[in-house]
């Protein structure tokens, strides 16, 4: 496992509530007398300089900036505080299609991989993403505290919930247990990687689609908020704001088959939860990476994305494995000889 550098630490709830409130974060460093523009020595702790542009998922936004704000703490032997890194949470979709793949941002965070149509669109604009997998999410499905009556769900009842064939519009319509109330629903809008995956996941991809009369939102704190405010609601997000919130909403426990499974760092890192367990990535442009800054940054989010304090005790979420982590790593040390060359 990798050390977790020295100073820089902020805590993951200012992460979080930065991600809901603010959707964008622009890192900049002090800049310090006769240094500017690109370039500069890297990885010796002597200093780097210039911009890194970051769009994408809102579920990445807080990875990556906690790994942004180490990666330019002052604080740290290992510190660039002369690198500006702006981010903002787009939704993975949002990011691809208005960001990177016109070529205006260097990564694109995502809660799913890219897609077909937006390798093609990047690839028009000669632009090669270099995928990174960085950690592991447990998508989780939320209810309101109040709501005694439900603690777990089966994988058919949550698809006929959010189907956008015949849904229903009471909670007794989809099990005569429940109380005969009103469905109230939020959850991400069709640019979010979460709401990609809950189809893929939950829905089929070959089904009938998702439901559109729902609160849709990019801002997961507005997931909470809707949750939290009525007793006949539900919604769905990522495991990192629930664990930030777990005093104001529910979790349920998801039956795949198996039994009821609730969602956690451990269920997520061994498999039981099923089918919402999922990996999480960055793209960066394969050109960017020609620059030494955004190299060396790109190899700092790696080198820590098996770190236990950064990405399970503060972010919340799994770590990679070793045998994960190396594997990305000599995808984006070839993507950089390529870059170079």
């Amino acid at each position: 496992m990798t050390d977790e550098p020295t100073g820089g630490s902020t805590s993951r709830r200012k992460f979080l509530t930065a991600a809901g409130s603010a959707g964008a974060l622009a890192l900049a460093g002090c800049t310090q007398s006769g240094s500017g523009g690109d370039g500069g020595d890297g990885g010796d702790g002597s200093s780097l300089s210039g911009t890194i542009d970051i769009a994408g998922s809102s579920t990445v936004f807080p990875l990556a900036t906690a790994m942004a704000e180490r990666f330019q703490s002052p604080d740290s032997p290992s510190g660039h505080p002369e690198v500006n890194i702006n981010i903002q949470s787009t939704g993975s979709g949002g990011g691809f299609a208005n960001h990177f793949c016109p070529g205006r941002t260097d990564f694109n965070n995502a809660s799913r991989p890219i897609q077909p149509e937006e390798e093609e669109a990047c690839s028009e604009n000669d632009i090669t993403p270099v995928e990174l997998t960085v950690a592991t999410d447990a998508l989780t499905v939320v209810v309101n505290n109040e709501a005694d009556w439900i603690d777990c769900m089966t994988v058919e009842e949550l698809r006929q919930i959010w189907s956008a064939e015949d849904p229903p519009t009471t909670w007794s319509e989809v099990n005569s247990d429940w109380p005969d109330q009103d469905i109230e629903l939020y959850g991400p809008t069709d640019a979010s990687g979460t709401y990609d995956y809950f189809i893929e996941a939950i829905l089929g991809e070959e089904g009938p689609g998702h439901r559109q009369d729902y609160s849709a939102t990019e801002q997961d704190r507005t997931i909470i908020q809707g949750v939290e405010g009525s007793e006949n609601a539900i919604g769905y997000l990522g495991f990192a704001y629930y664990s930030q919130n777990t005093d104001r909403v529910k979790a349920l426990g998801i039956d795949d088959g198996d039994g009821c499974v609730e969602p956690s760092l451990e269920t997520a890192r061994t498999g039981e939860y099923t089918p919402l367990s999922r990996p999480l990535f960055t793209y960066v442009k394969q050109s960017s990476l020609a620059e030494e800054h955004v190299a060396e940054f790109a190899r700092f989010w790696l080198e820590n994305a098996t770190s236990q304090s950064i990405v399970a005790d503060e972010v919340g979420y799994v770590p990679l494995n070793d045998e994960d982590q190396q594997a990305t790593m000599d995808a984006l040390e070839s993507a950089i000889e390529n870059a170079s060359g």
